[in-house]
């Protein structure tokens, strides 16, 4: 296919994307709906491959039914011009793996957001029995405002279908980010794309992945027998709860890792928020903490009638999902509570209850006195 074409009578091809060992990618219009769009069209060798059609339809079924904020929504597929496509949503933005390039490393700061969000979009798959079985940052799409969708659900799967002599080292599946399971031939489980999720984190932050070879051969017996170089001979300062999460998901058994990519996101949420925290405190020099006062508790204490109030920044929760939104931390009390409440304490009742108090203990004598009157002592 050629920049300008027309495929299916409707989608027209606009400008290249880019090109893979599988597959064109395009960015184009559909000319029914009038929307952009982004359409992968397979290479012939697969496309007329007829096991590879038929998986490919399953998994395009199964990957259209993904509705998620941090999943890519599938569209459309099809077969025109003896060729396979997918139609795809258009998020303009760069691959994580562009940025990475571009930017070295990320720091944990700015790289904890997008692995929340990987973890969002494939947990969200995990739960709906897909495993996706080609994490890595090139089916990642960063959009322009910093949102991250995953894309290419099931096609490494469709893939699986070929046989083991007609796959290439290019097209069948990533051997940087494999797990030691497929790397070994095993069939995938969500735990798989736990430990590629790994190996993106661990490229992410800094800016290397945790094994290189020349050969996907020597990449499968890294990932099966190898331990990576430990991630803080890169990042001095790298936090040990975070080296910890990393050393966790890159574990060699599958039943070492986090079981879903939902858990690790939740594991990362919570670090992300007290790194948050922890930032902010470091940042600003410890000071006495700003109260409210009531007014007229303000008068009787400072003899000017003023209230200070007290502006919190709460920590930023843009990169949360709304289902996993960090909750507030309830404040501890302060004196200032303590003096609020001897002020609200009504004293007109303790004065009372304390009155009553004296005249029951007032009382006791007399009865004593009546009962001894009726009743006195045997000699």
């Amino acid at each position: 296919m050629t920049e300008g074409a027309l495929l299916n009578d409707r989608y027209q091809l606009l400008e290249q994307l880019g090109s893979g060992g599988m597959a064109d990618v395009y960015r184009a219009r559909d000319l029914m709906l009038d929307r952009y769009v982004a359409i992968k069209v397979l290479r012939k060798d697969f496309s007329n491959n007829p096991e590879f059609q038929n998986q490919f339809k399953l998994e395009a079924r199964a990957a259209a039914n993904l509705s998620h904020p941090n999943i890519v929504t599938v569209h459309d597929f099809g077969f025109a011009d003896n060729l396979l496509y997918i139609v795809m949503e258009y998020i303009p933005g760069k691959d994580l793996k562009h940025l990475i390039r571009d930017k070295g490393r990320f720091s944990v700061q700015d790289g904890i957001p997008l692995l929340v969000q990987a973890c969002a979009g494939i947990g969200y798959a995990h739960r709906a029995g897909l495993v996706h079985c080609d994490v890595k940052p090139h089916n990642m799409l960063v959009s322009n405002d910093g949102r991250l969708k995953v894309t290419d659900f099931g096609i490494a799967r469709a893939l699986a279908s070929i046989a083991t002599g007609e796959r290439t080292d290019v097209v069948w599946g990533s051997p940087l980010y494999f797990a030691p399971e497929q790397a070994a031939g095993e069939p995938p489980s969500p735990a798989s794309d736990v430990y590629s999720l790994g190996v993106v984190m661990y490229e992410l932050l800094s800016g290397t992945p945790p094994f290189t070879a020349s050969t996907a051969d020597e990449l499968a017996r890294l990932h099966i027998s190898a331990r990576p170089i430990p991630i803080r001979e890169y990042i001095p300062d790298i936090p040990v709860a975070l080296e910890e999460i990393i050393t966790k998901v890159l574990s060699k058994e599958p039943a070492a890792r986090y079981r879903t990519a939902d858990q690790l996101g939740r594991v990362l949420l919570k670090f992300g928020t007290l790194t948050d925290l922890q930032s902010q405190a470091a940042k600003e020099p410890p000071s006495q903490p700003v109260i409210t006062l009531k007014p007229d508790v303000a008068e009787r204490l400072t003899g000017k009638g003023r209230s200070q109030t007290v502006e919190q920044e709460p920590v930023p929760p843009s990169y949360y999902p709304p289902q996993q939104a960090p909750q507030a931390v309830p404040e501890p009390a302060t004196t200032t509570d303590a003096m609020d409440a001897i002020e609200e304490i009504d004293w007109v009742s303790v004065g009372l209850g304390l009155m009553a108090v004296l005249a029951v203990g007032g009382l006791i004598p007399f009865w004593l006195m009546v009962y001894l009157t009726f009743n006195p002592p045997v000699r």
